[in-house]
């Protein structure tokens, strides 16, 4: 795989933010503060290439995969899409470009409707868009998609039961195809499955890239698999972006302390080394989004926080080619 960034962007998303209002009383009218979900991240993903977003569950990733899609309108901010402001379209406009950027689903069992079978399934975002003008073109090209994705077109009038967590994602994949998009958000889409089906689905997804000029954003939080899928990955915490670098990058010198923990929690495969290596365990719980701490969101947590991190809110600066951080002791 190949960075694209040198041709621009296919994604620019600048200081996106999505905060969530809490309201209480009898019609919900008194404002009580609010969620900090997504609180001012700005990144780009260039063509052909695979974007990691990382980070442990709270953070923000699956609400930055879904407004980059404006699934969920942001608070503000900008998403650009192949140069086009999303955030201001109206419905039909944004209708029309959606075609081209889908989402593959986490889960393989609750986003499939268990009452449509599979060629249903698959066949639904070809009749949405108007993409072929006959049934027969419609079913020739569901037996397509699903033997692009290694299933049976004969498995086409099956219904979503009859069939394994991980055939349950491929046709979650195929669904995504139907409508040739060129940039596709997988939100955490092997985390539910056995590990040996993760490696299937993994190298599908690789497979897919090559043949099809694929974009990915990858929601994941587990680095091993990042590290084998993705060209370039970006740590949030609390909303925020902790870190940016290539993947060797990342894994060989990582700079922040909250991306230095995530790393000595991955499970290394020779022994000798599994046993001597440092482990970094953080201290306490990850705060509340309604309760963000001052300053760096990370220093209830980080082991090398001073006073200064308390007031000061680092900002992302490059501490060699291509790799940023946003810390203020590193």
């Amino acid at each position: 795989m190949t960075s694209g960034i040198a041709d621009g962007p296919v994604l620019d998303v600048r200081n996106l933010k999505m905060h969530y209002p809490i309201t209480s009383g009898v019609f919900l009218q008194k404002n009580e503060g609010v969620v900090k979900a997504v609180d001012g991240i700005s990144f780009t993903i260039g063509k052909g290439e695979t974007l990691g977003l990382v980070g442990e569950s709270g953070c923000g990733k699956t609400t930055t995969g879904r407004c980059v899609l404006m699934l969920q309108k942001p608070t503000s901010g900008s998403v650009y899409f192949q140069g086009q402001d999303l955030s201001g379209m109206s419905g039909s406009a944004l209708r029309a470009i959606r075609r081209h950027m889908q989402i593959i689903f986490q889960d393989p069992y609750g986003s499939l409707n268990p009452r449509m079978t599979v060629g249903s399934t698959v066949e639904e975002p070809l009749i949405i868009h108007r993409l072929s003008s006959s049934k027969k073109e419609r079913r020739e090209r569901v037996s397509q998609l699903l033997d692009l994705v290694g299933l049976n077109p004969s498995m086409a009038g099956r219904f979503p039961h009859e069939f394994s967590g991980g055939q349950r994602q491929r046709i979650g994949i195929a669904r995504a195809l139907a409508v040739e998009p060129s940039f596709i958000v997988c939100d955490e889409p092997v985390s539910s499955l056995d590990v040996s089906i993760q490696a299937q689905v993994i190298n599908l997804l690789k497979d897919l890239q090559e043949k099809l000029g694929l974009t990915y954003l990858f929601i994941s939080h587990d680095l091993s698999i990042v590290r084998h899928i993705c060209d370039r990955v970006l740590v949030m915490y609390l909303g925020r972006i902790m870190e940016v670098a290539t993947r060797d990058e990342l894994h060989s010198n990582p700079q922040h302390p909250y991306t230095k923990a995530l790393l000595s929690a991955v499970p290394i495969p020779d022994p000798r080394i599994e046993a001597q290596r440092e482990r970094i365990i953080l201290s306490g719980e990850v705060p509340s989004s309604t309760q963000v701490p001052s300053g760096c969101v990370f220093r209830t947590r980080c082991p090398m926080a001073i006073d200064r991190c308390a007031v000061e809110v680092p900002e992302m600066r490059e501490t060699s080619s291509g790799h940023q951080v946003a810390c203020i002791r590193v």
